[in-house]
Formats: C-alpha cells, structure tokens, sequence
C-alpha cells in the first residue's frame, strides 16, 4: 500500500471523497430512476469504477480535456460538470448540459473541458487526441484525457491513436478502464495478451497497470503522466482495473455471465469508497464526521437535481434542429 504519495491536504481528501460520493450517488439514484421507467433513453452506470475518474481528474487543470465513453457520467462529474445539469439531461428535459437532446450517452460540457460521452466504443480516443494535438499545435500546456473500456481496447481507432499519439509526442493519456466485461464477454475471452499496458509499450508508450479500486494509486500514476504529457515528454498509458457493480447496461442485462457471489464479493471487498474510508480514518488524516457531512450534503444535491428533472419542462419543439449543423 503506498503512502498518500501525492501529499493531499485534508481537504484534498475530503474533495476526492465527494467526487466519488457524488458519483456513486448519483448512479444508485440513477438506477432506482431508471427502474421506474422515468429516464428514457440507454444508460450504462459507473458505480464500482468512481477511483478511476476520481483519481485521474484530480490532477487535472479546469483547461484540461477529457473524452468519455458510454459510460460516461462518473467522468463527467470528476470533470466538474453540474450535477443537476446532468440529470436534467438524462431526464431530456431542457435545462440539460444539452439541452435534453443527447442523453445518458452524449453529456458534454466544453466550459468544463468535457468533450462528451460517446455511444461509440472508443469513439473518444481520437478526439481525446486531437485536442492533444490541438493544444500542442497552439502552444498551450493543456492536457488532453482518453478514457476507454477493455472493450473498446480492441478497435482500430485506438490503436491509431496510440500510434499517431506516440509519434507526434502528443500531450494525451491513455486511461483503459478494464472493468472485466466487454458487455457480457469476459477480458479473459476477448483481450488478446490480456495486457493493454503491453499495446502502449509496442509504440513506445510508458504504460503501467494500475489497481483502480485504490484512488491514491490512479491518483500517483496520474500525476506522473500528466507531469510528463505536460512538460512535452508525451503520451501515457494507464490501464486501470476495476470491475463494474451493475449491468452493462440498465434494463437487460441481468448478468447472467457472472455469479451473484461475485458481485457480493466485489462490493463487500473492493468498494473503492470503503477502502478509502478505512485508509483515512486509520491514517487519523479526517474524521467519521467529516466524511458523514459529504454524504449527507451530496445526498441532499442528488435528490434535488432529481425533483428538478422530474419537474422540468421538455425541450420545445423550436429546439428540434438547433445544433445539427454549423457554419465555419
């Protein structure tokens, strides 16, 4: 177990521990909503992986980029992003980070340096580094974020982007999110070398793996490749594992392909949450009390973003072909 390496004050740990809080919140809040049928639409939740988008976006400057997957809300709200925007956008209600128009799937903020949720499987990472080149290109010391699953992994456009990332030495990031499915298809069926952090590695890519229920150690791999994307050294490979606790996807998946022991075992175990309330309180670096006040007060932030989306109007019908094209 490392130290706190990266040398958080406490109210350093306390702001992690409200991201992770607000997103594991919003996600159980987002699944009894969608069980009711009140949210339309597809939904993929984040619950079980928040060390990952917590740890990495810690270390992240307001200017920085990120580009998300369909599973994307956890990394919107590490980003910063309303919570009552996203909900509201879930909902598709006016109001929302788009206007009700995108969805689970297609939350996006660019004041927040978000540049969106995507349906497509690693749809992202060529985004993700194109605002790398962009930012290298104008001369900033901006940062640019690729978050993608173990599924996504395996197409073409990521290793692309590895490649042109590592030739260009682009200012980007590489965060596999390994969460032990592929939908239904287990990593150890479809990932090929069952490694990712060995396809950063053959162009040339520092790549390590990373135990993402542990925020301190995403946080610490996190630190050090975006001091190097940073300083104009380049790419960084982070292969993160850590399994999901719900469905591929709200509304089908019943998950069949794993044992409901195995689902137990991975919340009662390896909740990221828990392991950093043992690890805090033991250390004496914050109090029981001070944690149970982030949980109340997110509790509180969640539900009112829900009554809101609940209450809010629908997009009006003039809205329909607003941001379908653009003029240059």
């Amino acid at each position: 177990m490392n130290s706190l390496a990266t040398a958080l004050t406490p109210d350093g740990l306390i702001e992690i521990y409200r991201v992770m809080r607000t997103i594991r919140e919003f996600e159980d809040r987002v699944h009894v909503e969608f069980t009711g049928r009140d949210i339309p639409g597809a939904v993929h939740l984040y619950a079980g992986q928040e060390a990952v988008a917590a740890g990495v976006c810690s270390v992240l400057s307001d200017d920085d980029y990120i580009a998300s997957t369909h599973r994307g809300h956890g990394h919107a709200v590490a980003k910063g992003c309303d919570v009552t925007g996203m909900m509201l956008e879930l909902y598709g209600k006016a109001g929302g980070l788009c206007g009700g128009k995108g969805g689970s799937m297609h939350i996006a903020d660019f004041d927040r340096g978000m540049l969106g949720a995507n349906g497509v499987a690693a749809g992202g990472v060529p985004l993700a580094a194109g605002a790398a080149l962009s930012a290298k290109v104008r001369g900033t010391d901006q940062v640019s974020v690729a978050f993608v699953g173990d599924g996504g992994a395996n197409q073409g456009a990521f290793a692309e982007s590895l490649t042109l990332a590592a030739v260009w030495q682009l200012p980007v990031v590489f965060v596999v999110e390994d969460n032990g499915f592929a939908q239904a298809t287990g990593t150890r069926f479809h990932l090929a070398g069952k490694r990712v952090a060995l396809r950063g590695e053959a162009v040339g890519i520092p790549s390590q793996v990373v135990d993402g229920y542990d925020v301190f150690a995403v946080r610490d791999a996190a630190v050090e490749a975006v001091e190097r994307a940073r300083s104009g050294d380049g790419p960084t490979l982070l292969e993160c594992k850590a399994d999901r606790f719900y469905g591929h996807m709200e509304g089908w998946d019943q998950q069949a392909y794993r044992l409901t022991s195995e689902i137990d075992e991975l919340r009662s175990a390896r909740d990221c949450l828990v392991l950093f309330t043992e690890r805090v309180l033991a250390e004496g670096s914050v109090t029981a009390d001070e944690l149970a006040g982030v949980d109340a007060t997110v509790r509180a932030r969640v539900a009112a973003a829900v009554e809101e989306a609940r209450s809010a109007k629908d997009p009006d019908i003039s809205e329909l072909l607003t941001d379908v094209y653009v003029s240059y």
